[in-house]
């Protein structure tokens, strides 16, 4: 009996039963790089791992209603790139884990943040222009990297404040968005763009943009200024072509790569090659020579995984990114306010862009831009902020779920009544 009621619970929580095959294969995993050199952090990691993917998938769920496939598939990600990480540079996999168990935290309070507060509109005037003075610094303080002057630096820490500030453009224009206010919106991502701009981060600004129009589409259904949206978004990728030197060495290379290969082109066409000898299985975990890209815990961690674990694998981790945006788009859909469900859409939007942007990027199927794989890629800001953005998504579900509670509770009510 007790058998037959535990594979009926697996099968109303599919999330559960993900969880813990995702707990056993890092365990697994890091178990195998332990045995490798008997080092005490790849044991430490395979306890801290799990224990993590454990709190983010089945004790969350105890403080508020939520999403247990989405988290499931979230943790996977942020667990993936530790794993990826240590494999290649165990430095790096540590401060990574650091970061993963501060964006378990920080995904906490955005969900807290979406449940508790019911009026945003103070909230959201207060952070129109601590944003933007935000995204001003590195204009100040700033270095210059790759073409693009987007970080600054707090000691030894690096921050990147266009991560951080794209949780509160989500907020501020699903905010004026559902009230139907044009113009506060505008004037901000106006002068979000125009200070991307000014630090040469185009893949950020092209992310920005796109969430920013989608988002209005889909508040206002008008095709007329969606459409001259979309024109002079194309005539502002032209003229930061024109503009901007290191735009112009990226579009040469995505057309021949190999044109420029021991300069501009190299990372690209190492990042291909990588892919190409993992094959469809991969060379396995730890082996291979990721090293040879330049930037291989960062862009281009997408080629290391499919270079140790395959082709097929690879695949694989895009469907999560699918199924991620599936369950973000269904939860927007069934929002019971416009500004909830354009906040959800728009985090769904902004993780699905931002996959789209670096993968096509290293695939070569776009031009490469300076950003980020959502979850998994090195880096404290742009972890901690993606954790926000599933925060956000969350916050919107587990509200979904109260008014489906009460709904069901409202029905059973009235039976009742019918009944006496």
């Amino acid at each position: 009996m007790r058998n037959n009621n535990q594979e009926r619970t697996f099968r109303r929580d599919p999330g559960k039963l993900l969880s813990s095959a995702v707990m056993l294969f890092y365990f697994s995993a890091f178990l195998l790089l332990w045995l490798k050199d008997f080092a005490w952090q790849a044991a430490a990691l395979a306890v801290a791992v799990p224990v993590m993917i454990w709190l983010g998938v089945n004790f969350l769920p105890r403080l508020f209603p939520a999403d247990k496939l989405l988290l499931s598939l979230t943790n996977f990600l942020c667990a993936l790139g530790v794993l990826v990480l240590y494999a290649t540079n165990p430095a790096y996999a540590y401060q990574q884990a650091v970061y993963y168990g501060v964006g378990l935290v920080a995904m906490v309070v955005c969900i807290y943040l979406v449940r508790v507060i019911k009026h945003w509109r103070i909230p959201v005037y207060l952070l129109m222009p601590v944003s933007l003075a935000l995204l001003a610094l590195p204009l100040i303080i700033g270095r210059e990297t790759n073409g693009a002057k987007n970080w600054f630096y707090v000691g030894s820490l690096s921050v990147q404040p266009s991560e951080i500030v794209k949780l509160s453009l989500l907020l501020i224009i699903s905010h004026f968005m559902s009230r139907r206010k044009f113009l506060p919106w505008l004037i901000f991502a106006v002068g979000c763009l125009g200070l991307l701009m000014l630090q040469k981060d185009l893949g950020t600004a092209l992310m920005y943009y796109g969430v920013t129009l989608m988002l209005y589409y889909a508040s206002s259904s008008n095709l007329l200024l969606t459409g001259i949206g979309l024109a002079g978004g194309a005539g502002a990728a032209v003229l930061g072509y024109k503009m901007f030197a290191h735009v112009k060495r990226r579009v040469a290379i995505w057309q021949n790569p190999w044109s420029d290969y021991d300069n501009a082109g190299y990372q690209l066409v190492q990042g291909l090659m990588a892919i190409a000898s993992g094959g469809l299985f991969g060379v396995g975990l730890g082996l291979g020579s990721p090293r040879t890209i330049p930037v291989y815990h960062t862009d281009f961690i997408f080629a290391v995984i499919c270079e140790q674990f395959g082709v097929i694998f690879g695949l694989c981790v895009l469907l999560m990114y699918v199924a991620i945006i599936w369950r973000g788009a269904t939860t927007a859909m069934a929002a019971r306010t416009s500004f909830h469900g354009l906040l959800a859409m728009g985090a769904t939007l902004m993780i699905g862009l931002q996959t789209f942007v670096i993968i096509g990027g290293v695939i070569k199927l776009i031009p490469l831009t300076g950003v980020t794989m959502p979850f998994v890629s090195y880096g404290g800001t742009s972890l901690v902020s993606s954790m926000c953005l599933i925060g956000l998504l969350q916050g919107v579900a587990s509200l979904n779920e109260d008014d489906l509670d009460e709904d069901t509770r409202l029905a059973m009510l009235g039976s009742e009544e019918g009944m006496r």
